[in-house]
């Protein structure tokens, strides 16, 4: 496919493809092909326009390349079908929009006035019927303040009026069933696992495809290396290293033999495995981390903004008002100065452009934040939560100390080490050959053929000697390397908060490397100012060992720690915090996470994290820097000082404004203007800077 260059900078490209148009499809197809080169950071697709912004990084001239051998026909092949895409909803619902405005302006100016009163009488027929349910299930809402001011406006002759206000809370409406959808298509699309295949082992030792929907417990199935477990089961056969940060949050992919069990979502870094199922599809592990999300995310759901709250608190203090003014003064020009001049207009105002101006400036932070609601529970938070894997810490294993034993230099043991390693690029393997190369030494060939046994460690002879690298299991057992007498106690010694990786040289202990996840250098300073802005209680949860992660919590100064916690572990801790009356930050980074960060009163991610965590949860950190963290809690606190302001000036200045039109001071077209005025002064404030300079510095 041919493409044409309409703007470019440095990094960003915004291109048009060479057709005459562009369907959902095709757009959905292109976006994610883009999306996988490995040169292209982000990329959009706007199928109406077949125009492609495309953010990366390279070379110019490899990215035009890339795009020049674009066609669908591969792209399907390489992508395989786009399920799950929001775009055809996200047309509909723009489209929805457009008829709403297009449809009032154009009866606003072609439709003669008597047509547009009688087609504002027959469209706002709905409110009046919703009003008289909540009324009959005596409620009083601001549903039926919205009706009866509808309502007065029609008795008073001012169909423009009550045309205008149905339309906004059309629009209103169609917006926040749009977010709603949205949000329910992005968690669908993201939480998919994307295997509907699998390799099913038969009885006679021959391997299948099978559908996953027609595998059952008790079928046997093959996963590959790089490929991820689709089904909960026991590892019947095979030795493999399984990644299961998506589960635990363990850093570190963990050994599997015969006999263990294994979970869906795990992915398989080494070997390949055979797989007896215990659980059919929609039952595993995997999917109940999915219903709790959703069970939480439906909880949320039904929670009403403090806006509407308070105003549905005044409807009927605004609507006694309306008609005591009636009853004393028979003027029905006084009563509908009350009734015009609520409370509900500003309140509804204020929240939302307060809103919107404090998510406009966490953007420029590179925050996103989803509600207004989720910065007032931060602002009223005493418990910060945090996972350990990837949010405290970096999330890459990292050589941290070479011990050596027997006199041996410990450059000289880390160089056989990474000579050895690098023939096997896992996570810890890569850690102990960077650790060489930043040391500057060079680690080539020295040994015959290397010997690897998975899930154990690695096997070769330099020299006369036969070397092996591995954990204590393969060293000290299956190798029987011994220990030097004079270097037992130095043995004894190793610090249990990091992971060993043990040299043998000949049958000889040669050197232990310590492996660690290091911690990110402004954890413990986030903490501790976290403590000064109001949060009493700073908590680390982890599925790392205890030992590991008494370490990890010593050093950052948290209040309490949980270690080789499960994901219904974490989301049973947030309950019982709930249950004892404390509102909960969590922040997390992977799918593990996601129960708590759903169950939390805010759930944060961070942008580096797994995308159903940054789906799910309520908060987004791009920045690699938790001392946001600070500076959101601050922009929360100037948020609600600044909506609790707002919400005092609408209750005196409109509550003055109601009492002088009582009295008959104001006419209704004059409180009116002072109404709307008022108004308008106070959305122009909700638009400015929460946080000044000095104040995002601090």
């Amino acid at each position: 496919m041919r493409f044409q260059i309409l703007h470019e900078s440095p990094g960003r490209m915004r291109l048009r493809a060479d057709v005459r148009s562009m369907s959902l499809q095709q757009a959905d197809l292109l976006e994610a092909w883009l999306r996988a080169q490995p040169d292209i950071d982000d990329v959009t697709v706007h199928e109406r326009t077949c125009g492609v912004t495309v953010i990366y990084h390279g070379e110019k001239a490899t990215l035009c390349r890339t795009l020049s051998c674009f066609t669908y026909e591969k792209a399907e092949q390489m992508t395989g079908p786009q399920t799950h895409s929001s775009r055809a909803m996200n047309r509909a619902y723009k489209e929805k929009l457009v008829f709403l405005v297009f449809r009032h302006c154009l009866k606003r100016i072609l439709l003669p006035s008597p047509l547009r009163a009688a087609i504002t009488i027959c469209q706002t027929i709905p409110r009046f019927v919703q009003a008289v349910f909540v009324i009959a299930s005596r409620r009083l809402t601001v549903d039926v303040l919205d009706g009866v001011a509808i309502g007065a406006s029609l008795l008073t002759g001012d169909h423009q009026t009550a045309g205008s206000v149905h339309f906004l809370l059309n629009v209103g409406e169609t917006l926040d069933e749009w977010t709603h959808k949205k949000s329910v298509e992005d968690l669908a699309r993201s939480m998919s696992l994307q295997v509907d295949q699998v390799w099913r082992l038969n009885e006679d030792g021959r391997q299948s495809i099978a559908s996953l929907d027609s595998i059952v417990p008790g079928d046997r199935i093959v996963v590959h290396t790089g490929h991820i477990l689709p089904l909960d089961g026991i590892l019947v056969d095979g030795d493999v290293m399984l990644n299961q940060a998506s589960l635990t949050g363990e850093s570190v992919p963990v050994a599997k033999r015969p006999g263990a069990a294994v979970y869906a979502g795990s992915v398989v870094e080494e070997g390949n495995c055979v797989i007896r199922v215990t659980h059919p599809t929609g039952e595993n592990r995997y999917d109940r981390i999915v219903r709790m999300i959703e069970d939480s995310e439906r909880l949320k759901s039904a929670v009403e903004g403090r806006a509407t709250n308070l105003a549905d608190k005044l409807v009927p203090w605004c609507l006694l008002g309306s008609l005591t003014t009636w009853l004393l003064t028979k003027n029905i020009a006084r009563a509908v100065s009350v009734l015009m001049v609520d409370f509900s207009c500003a309140l509804k105002l204020s929240m939302p452009l307060s809103v919107l101006s404090a998510m406009r400036e966490a953007g420029r932070h590179k925050i996103t934040v989803k509600g207004g609601k989720f910065m007032e529970k931060i602002s009223e938070a005493d418990t910060v939560i945090f996972d350990k894997t990837g949010t405290l810490t970096k999330a890459c294993p990292t050589v941290v100390k070479v011990v050596p034993f027997g006199g041996e230099d410990p450059q000289e043991m880390l160089r056989v080490a990474a000579c050895l390693e690098e023939h096997f690029p896992h996570s810890v393997a890569n850690a102990v050959v960077k650790a060489a190369a930043d040391q500057g030494l060079d680690h080539s060939e020295m040994h015959s053929e290397v010997e690897y046994v998975v899930a154990h460690g690695i096997a070769t002879k330099i020299g006369e000697n036969r070397a092996v690298i591995g954990s204590a299991h393969f060293i000290f057992e299956d190798e029987s390397v011994e220990i030097l007498p004079e270097d037992q106690s130095l043995f004894d010694s190793l610090s249990p908060s990091v992971s060993w990786l043990y040299l043998g040289v000949g049958g000889i202990l040669s050197a232990a490397i310590g492996i660690s996840d290091p911690l990110r250098p402004e954890a413990r300073q986030t903490v501790r100012t976290l403590h000064k802005e109001g949060i009493s209680k700073a908590v680390m949860l982890t599925g790392d060992n205890r030992r590991v992660a008494e370490a990890v919590a010593s050093a950052l100064g948290v209040d309490e720690y949980r270690a080789e916690v499960l994901p219904e572990d974490k989301a049973d801790f947030i309950k019982a915090e709930h249950e004892a009356g404390r509102t909960v930050i969590m922040i997390g980074d992977g799918i593990n996470d996601t129960p708590a960060l759903s169950l939390a009163d805010v759930g944060i991610a961070v942008g580096s994290g797994a995308v159903i965590a940054r789906e799910v949860a309520d908060v987004t950190i791009a920045a690699e820097d938790l001392g946001e963290l600070i500076w959101l809690k601050r922009l929360s606190n100037a948020l609600m000082r600044r909506i609790n302001r707002n919400y005092r000036f609408v209750m005196g200045f409109n509550g003055a404004l109601i009492l002088l039109g009582a009295f008959g001071l104001l006419a209704p077209a004059a409180s009116a203007l002072l109404h709307n005025t008022s108004t308008i002064l106070l959305s122009m404030d909700c638009l400015t800077r929460l946080l000044d300079d000095e104040e995002e510095e601090q």
